[in-house]
């Protein structure tokens, strides 16, 4: 056997999946379709059963998964669990590469790479940025960081997750952009539900209601994006200028919005907080500044 033939191709390195849900077996069934190798462990071993059928090896333990593959990616609810998972099978995971794509802090995502090189372990920190039926298109892109090098084979089999899209060397980096992606993500559902409830106090149901909002959702990149390029630019500058539009003028609608949801008898959470907004750039003296002057208070004191 020649030397070609000798060297192991990125389609027939093993990969280990830990952790099944939606996202774990999307992930699974992609790298099975590309032709890797790929063993599975869940703490309900009945979530492994579909996978298993496509050609996924069932563990029996997570030591037995993790020894199955030199690239070991979790999937689970949290770091914690990691270690709820793991912690029996540290003396397993010496030389291996762990790239965990579960959701936590950064702060924790520090830890569990210091931990992890305290067994000998690689560490990546992930976030997949698409939900578990886009995971393997071309819409897919996950964010990584890590001071661990990658091997290319293991690069080459997450990439066919997504879009790999390296940040840098801090373990947290990768989880604090996830964070904030999530952070407009749950604040625009919470909005889109909170306008369908309101529009339904009228007699409109959601099926008519949704089109409508979701073209409005849809627009806001372009109507923030409108006359400049990189709107984040006037933010790292400091610059607030309020020619087109101000806080009070935004105040004024936030306020129009609670006094119309405390009317129709809706939850006040959110629309109280962003009016909080508003009105603490108002009582800080910037009423005359574009909106974008509420990121003063969001930052708080520094």
């Amino acid at each position: 056997m020649n030397e070609q033939q000798n060297r192991t191709t990125p389609q027939d390195t093993a990969v280990t999946v830990i952790g099944l849900g939606p996202m774990g077996r999307a992930m699974t069934r992609t790298l099975l379709a590309a032709g890797h190798p790929v063993t599975v462990w869940n703490r309900t071993p009945g979530r492994a059963d579909g996978v298993v059928a496509a050609g996924a090896k069932p563990a029996r333990t997570p030591g037995e998964a993790v020894e199955a593959s030199d690239l070991v990616i979790l999937s689970l609810t949290d770091y914690q669990a990691m270690y709820d998972i793991l912690g029996g099978a540290t003396a397993s995971l010496t030389g291996r590469t762990l790239v965990n794509l579960s959701s936590d802090t950064p702060v924790r995502s520090r830890e569990a790479a210091a931990w992890a090189a305290g067994h000998g372990a690689a560490f990546l920190t992930g976030g997949v940025m698409v939900p578990a039926p886009m995971v393997g298109t071309e819409a897919a892109h996950v964010y990584y960081s890590g001071r661990d090098q990658v091997s290319e084979r293991h690069l080459a089999a997450l990439a066919l997750l997504g879009a790999p899209r390296f940040l840098g060397v801090d373990p947290g980096l990768a989880q604090m952009m996830y964070q904030a992606q999530l952070a407009v993500f749950l604040t625009t559902l919470s909005g889109l539900m909170h306008a369908t409830a309101m529009l339904g106090t009228v007699g409109m149901r959601a099926a008519e209601a949704l089109p409508e909002l979701l073209a409005s959702a849809d627009s806001i990149g372009d109507i923030l994006r409108a006359g400049e390029e990189n709107p984040g630019a006037a933010l790292d500058a400091g610059n607030h200028p309020g020619d087109l539009s101000t806080v009070t003028m935004m105040g004024a609608t936030a306020d129009h919005i609670v006094g119309t949801s405390t009317a129709l008898g809706l939850d006040l959470a959110l629309p109280l907080a962003v009016r909080a907004h508003y009105r603490q750039a108002i009582g800080n003296g910037h009423g005359g500044d574009h909106w974008t002057r509420i990121i003063d208070s969001i930052r708080g004191p520094r």
